[in-house]
Order: C-alpha cells, then structure tokens, then sequence
C-alpha cells in the first residue's frame, strides 16, 4: 500500500506537470530573469500545482479518514491559492503572510494540532506551553514555510531537500508505527519526485511559490504530527531533519542584521549562492546540498535512538560544523569568522 502510493503519486505527477506548465504560460505564471536569478529565459512557474494535485488525488485513493484529514487539506488549499496568486500577480509580503497564518491557525485550532510542552534534558519534568501553544505552533509552520522557500534558488533544490526531509519523517513515522504519517509523507514524496524529473538542471518548469509554500507547509505539519510527543527535546529531531533550510534562513537573518540591512530584504548569499561563487556549478552544488540534507536527515534517526549525553553530543558536534561550514563558505559575509580566527589564534606558537 504504501509503495503503491508512491507510485501513484509518482506517476500522476510526470503526467500532471506538463499541463500545469501550459497553464503557468496561459496564466502569466512566469518567471523572468534579473539580477538575482540564475536562469536567463522566461521559464513556467506554479509548478507546484502538479505536486499538490498529484498529492490529493493520491491522498483520497489511499486514505480512509477524509473528514477527519480536512483541516489538512483545507489548510494547504489555501496555501496552494496563495501560492498560486503570488506566482500570477507576484503579491506582497503582507497577503503572503497573513495566508500562511490563516492555513496555520486551520489545522492547530481545526485539526488540534499543537506543541503542548517540551521535555527538558536531564530533567524529570517538561515545560508546558499553556496559551502559548497556539502561537508556538504558528510560529513553527510558518518558519517552516518561509524556509523552504528561501532555498528556492536553483533547479531542483527546494523539491529535492524536501524529499530528503520527507524520506527521514516517513522512515522515522514507520519506525514509530505512524501510519498515517508515513502514508502522506510517502504519497508527497512520489509527488516531488515526479515533478523533480522536469524541474532537475536544466529545469523545464519551476515550482514556485505554488510549490515551495505547500512543501513547507506538509512537511511542518508532519514533523509535528510525528514528533510532538517523543522523548527527550520535542523539536529538537524536526529541526535536525531541516537542518538545512532552518539553518540558511538563521544565518540569512544573522547576515542582515550584521550587514545592517533590513531583515526581510532580498539578496543572493543564501546557501546555494555562496556554493556557486566558490566556483562549484550548478548541478554540483544542488548535489552538495542534497549531501548535506542527508547527513542532516541520517543525524536526525540516530539521535532518536541516542541516549542523552550522546544526544547531546551530536547536537554540540552539529552546532560547531555548521558554524565552522558557515564562516569558511562567507554565509554571513567574508569577515564574518568568529570561530576559526579563533581556533587559528590558538594554533599560534
């Protein structure tokens, strides 16, 4: 079931995206170049319409519970609408945003979905949210929303993280016993993975905010489906599972305020950027990424079975590569090197 699933979802989405990018051009949905892009022709978007079409159409083959599974679906709906609207017309932040909160607020207050507490480590006892569980939750669906559209720079980034992000929920949903989980996050996968074949260097088509919004937002939600109630630090295995886009929308953040610029302003010295001015192309740096993701992804199971002081250490061993990968890579900017002029200060005779 849940292979035929995949296979379906896979399937639907190489016949899906043909169409959807015939309708991207009769729509407007295009995407043309400037100084921030790295294609050079007007290219389709809403490509992501495919991967959400592809999604539903294998959801109600495969599920039983569909009333019981409508505040998902109504809450990526509206995420598809807005991200379709933004595509077309190209909106601004503001509508973007209050859509994405509006989804968000769907499935915590309709679908009960919330982040009630968290385990603290070495403790007994759990911290409890209260009435912050609301805006907790929210917060953590639309963070998780926005960074997977921040890492939509180049062909078949964004579609291929979350894949990686999804095989990781699906195989620690199946390890749980999760089901339900592993079943949506499985159909999500054969979905991107089919639209992946036309939008992989040299894209066809791309998924734009149709598509990214929507990964965002499946993939928040099934981190919390999946992991609210585990042991040891609740969110600690979904951000580990995301470590890459979590951790390039983090240091976008650190990278405008050192630069003294506005934090919601645009730029190209994300991840993917910084790879391609260190010379690597386009393909090898999709690649590197998705290398990255995995290790993240295969960091994520083995802390799951850790014991709290290995725990720990994985997540201290972590911390310190990625920071040491940032300042070498120049994320923030070329003097930003904290960590290795100090290191380099201490192998000083």
């Amino acid at each position: 079931m849940l292979i035929g699933a995949l296979l379906v979802a896979f399937l639907l989405s190489i016949f899906l995206t043909p169409f959807v990018g015939k309708l991207a051009f009769k729509l407007g949905a295009t995407d043309k170049p400037n100084e921030r892009k790295v294609h050079s022709k007007i290219m389709p978007r809403m490509g992501g319409l495919a991967i959400f079409l592809s999604f539903f159409i294998t959801f109600l083959l495969f599920t039983n519970d569909f009333s019981g599974q409508l505040p998902l679906l109504v809450g990526a709906l509206i995420i598809i609408l807005i991200g379709m609207a933004d595509d077309i017309y190209e909106l601004k932040a503001a509508p973007k945003f209050l859509g994405q909160i509006l989804a968000a607020l769907i499935i915590v207050l309709w679908g009960g979905l919330e982040v009630e507490f968290i385990n603290l480590p070495f403790f007994t006892d759990t911290l409890e949210f209260g009435i912050l569980s609301t805006p907790i939750t929210i917060l953590w669906i639309v963070s998780i929303i926005n960074a997977i559209n921040l890492i939509d720079g180049l062909d078949g980034l964004a579609g291929g993280v979350s894949t990686i992000a999804l095989v990781t929920i699906a195989t620690m949903a199946l390890i749980k016993g999760d089901l339900f989980v592993a079943t949506v996050a499985l159909i999500v996968i054969g979905s991107t993975l089919g639209f992946l074949k036309y939008n992989f260097h040299p894209a066809k088509i791309f998924m734009g905010d149709t598509g990214a919004l929507f990964l965002g937002y499946i993939i928040a939600v099934l981190s919390l489906l999946g992991f609210k109630n585990v042991t040891m630090i609740s969110l600690i295995v979904p951000i580990i599972i995301l470590g890459v886009p979590i951790s390039d929308t983090f240091f976008a953040i650190i990278r405008r305020l050192v630069n003294k610029q506005p934090i919601s302003a645009a730029d190209k010295s994300h991840l993917h950027h910084c790879l391609i001015n260190l010379e690597f192309t386009h393909k090898q740096t999709v690649l590197l990424i998705y290398a990255l993701a995995a290790c993240f992804g295969l960091a994520a199971i083995i802390f799951s079975f850790a014991t709290m002081w290995g725990a720990l250490i994985l997540v201290t061993g972590l911390l310190l590569i990625i920071e040491i990968f940032v300042e070498k890579i120049g994320l923030v900017n070329s003097n930003y090197q904290p960590l290795l002029k100090m290191l380099n200060f201490k192998n000083k005779p």
